[in-house]
């Protein structure tokens, strides 16, 4: 008899102990974070690569599962990767931002257990320290429901991401000294879809199939707007939300934002461009792909197609044409509508107002007149050692203050409360903003002033939930958000030059309790630095 190896008995024992504590499925990866040359826009740049690739290996996962991720960083500097949309459910500390992790170090390496909890739909990965997001480093995440679920459509012929957004030809290095020196970034050079420039990537299709497409905006500084050429777009998924399924020409995308969408190819048999081109912004950047059926008996035409380019009524008017599904099943049996969001009072207003401050003679950028700056140990670590002098609960306010200054922002929320957070952008340029650990309800936006008058507009029964949302320029959007994730949470522009230079802060979501039904213990392989060295975990 063949004597079994010890890793075999290992895996065994594992999958045994799984099934017998109906233990949710574990899926594993090893990644090596490095440096290689890359050709993005034609021109030789020094791009982040995971196990070699831009953009990094997609994560498939199923609702509930387990993810352990081994990242080496193999870079010469530090290092960290966040989940765009994932909630890490009581886990903040695996949220992979500075105000909740120490970096990687060189060398170094950091196992990431995520648990994408309850959810599904389509995300991104991206790197959060540094300037490092202009160099690659990023991917897709693609939760799919469990097959006990139903899915409020029949399942599609292919499954495809597509990560676009804008680009600049500079390294990193050199954008992130821009911004040190206290200058805005130039234009963008061009648009990217999956790290290609134009005419660099194809879809492949057959005739008369549906497929989906998830599609984010992982770009630095720019909404863009997607389309595909004579076909129609059917939208049924906005970051972990089923949605009314709407037919469109295209789609606006904003910054960190992500939708699924259902094209079906009832096209004569040829090549199609995909298109994404960039909105409210003179000159308008286009970069294409193909869609190629696979008997197409011709090419692609000599021009795309174009499309919306400044109109900003267009585009709200397809924010507030986004539902909620309200007769699907979310990621359990329960149907998404269950949870009647508009019939629960709110226990506190927050507003958020944006602005664009020069201080000691450099451009920075605030949020309730406080300008974002990094502390020397992360915010998580120093909440749970109670190392003082790091950060002052309250050092934000929920409104404007008048005048701005610099501080280590962090507000403080309690657990299970439900806020209305108002976003007011008194600017020229849209916004779009992030909230790590929550999904809220987009009620309502307009233009102008908001005021509490403005309630009487808000959608109060099947607007969509999500995780990102744009403010569009001198408008407000606001979401009522359930407080319902203990940790300390990154709220910040997706505006990524905006939030290095401080449009950012971080909500403390604080349960007395200090119980392990609220929040995760810390890991048994955090990594300590700054003031937190030499504290016992």
């Amino acid at each position: 008899m063949t004597k079994a190896s010890p890793f075999l008995v290992s895996v065994l024992l594992l999958l045994l102990f799984q099934l017998i504590n109906g233990e949710d499925p574990y899926r594993f990866f090893t990644w090596n974070v490095t440096y290689g040359d890359i050709y993005p826009l034609g021109v030789k740049q020094q791009g982040i690569l995971i196990n070699g690739q831009f953009p990094g290996p997609q994560i498939d996962s199923v609702t509930n599962d387990n993810l352990i991720i081994n990242v080496f960083n193999s870079l010469d500097e530090p290092f960290l990767l966040s989940w765009n949309g994932i909630m890490q459910r009581r886990n903040s500390w695996q949220d992979g931002v500075f105000g909740t992790n120490c970096p990687i170090p060189p060398g170094g390496n950091f196992t990431y257990n995520l648990q994408v909890k309850d959810q599904i739909g389509s995300f991104f990965y991206f790197p959060s320290l540094a300037f490092h997001k202009a160099a690659g480093g990023y991917g897709g995440i693609k939760v799919a429901s469990r097959s006990v679920i139903p899915v409020p459509f029949s399942p599609p012929a292919g499954d495809y991401t597509v990560l676009a957004g804008d680009w600049f030809k500079q390294n990193h290095t050199d954008l992130k000294a821009i911004l040190d020196n206290g200058h805005d970034l130039p234009f963008p050079d061009g648009l990217l879809i999956n790290g290609r420039g134009s005419n660099g990537f194809t879809f492949n299709v057959d005739q008369g199939k549906t497929y989906r497409f998830r599609v984010s905006n992982v770009g630095l500084t720019t909404s863009i707007n997607f389309r595909i050429q004579g076909h129609k777009l059917i939208l049924v998924e906005v970051e972990g939300t089923h949605s009314l399924q709407n037919t469109y020409d295209s789609i606006d995308i904003h910054l960190g934002q992500s939708y699924s969408i259902l094209v079906t190819t009832d096209q004569p048999p040829k090549d199609y461009y995909i298109i994404v081109s960039t909105r409210f912004t003179t000159p308008v950047l286009t970069t294409t792909s193909a869609l190629h059926y696979s008997n197409a008996v011709s090419g692609l035409d000599d021009t795309p197609p174009g499309g919306p380019t400044t109109e900003i009524d267009w585009s709200l008017n397809q924010a507030r044409s986004l539902r909620r599904n309200l007769t699907a099943s979310g990621p359990r049996p329960n149907p998404q509508g269950s949870y009647h969001y508009g019939l629960i009072n709110t226990t506190r207003t927050i507003r958020v107002v944006n602005s664009a401050p020069v201080i000691g003679g450099k451009q920075r950028y605030a949020v309730n007149s406080v300008s974002f700056v990094l502390p020397d140990t992360p915010l998580k670590l120093a909440d749970y050692f109670k190392i003082s002098g790091v950060f002052s609960l309250g050092s934000i306010q929920d409104g404007p203050s008048g005048g701005v200054n610099l501080q280590t922002a962090v507000m403080p929320a309690d657990f299970r409360g439900y806020v209305e957070v108002v976003f007011e952008n008194p600017e020229d340029t849209v916004q779009s903003w992030h909230v790590d650990g929550h999904h809220f309800f987009v009620v309502g936006m307009d233009g102008g002033q908001w005021s509490e008058a403005s309630r009487t507009s808000y959608n109060l029964r099947d607007t969509i939930s999500r995780v990102t949302v744009q403010v569009y320029p001198k408008s407000w959007t606001a979401v009522y958000m359930p407080l319902d994730n203990v940790g300390m949470w990154n709220v910040r522009s997706e505006n990524w030059a905006r939030q290095y230079l401080g449009q950012q802060f971080y909500l403390r979501v604080y349960s007395p309790a200090n119980s392990w039904r609220d929040e995760a213990p810390i890991p048994n392989n955090v990594i300590l630095c700054g003031r937190a060295v030499g504290h016992q975990p």
